[in-house]
C-alpha cells in the first residue's frame, strides 16, 4: 500500500496522508461493488500477500487447492 500512497502522491501532489486517504476511500467504493472473492484479493495485493493471490487465483482457473 505504501508504493501507492507514493504514488498518488506523487502524481496529485497531495500529501501521503492525504493520498492514503483517498485510495482508502477508492478501495473501500470497489470492495462493496465487486464480488467477495475478488475484493479479498485486491486487500490481498493492497498487503503485499501477492503469493496467496497467486495460488488462489490458481485455484480459482482449475489449479490444485491446498
Amino acid at each position: 500500500m505504501e508504493e501507492l500512497v507514493k504514488l498518488v502522491s506523487k502524481k496529485t501532489g497531495l500529501s501521503a496522508d492525504m493520498s492514503k486517504v483517498a485510495i482508502e476511500t477508492v478501495m473501500g467504493f470497489l470492495k462493496k461493488k465487486l464480488p467477495a472473492p475478488i475484493a479479498a484479493q485486491v486487500d490481498a495485493v493492497l498487503k503485499g500477500d501477492a503469493a496467496g493471490v497467486a495460488g488462489t487465483i490458481g485455484s480459482l482457473l482449475g489449479g490444485k487447492k491446498k
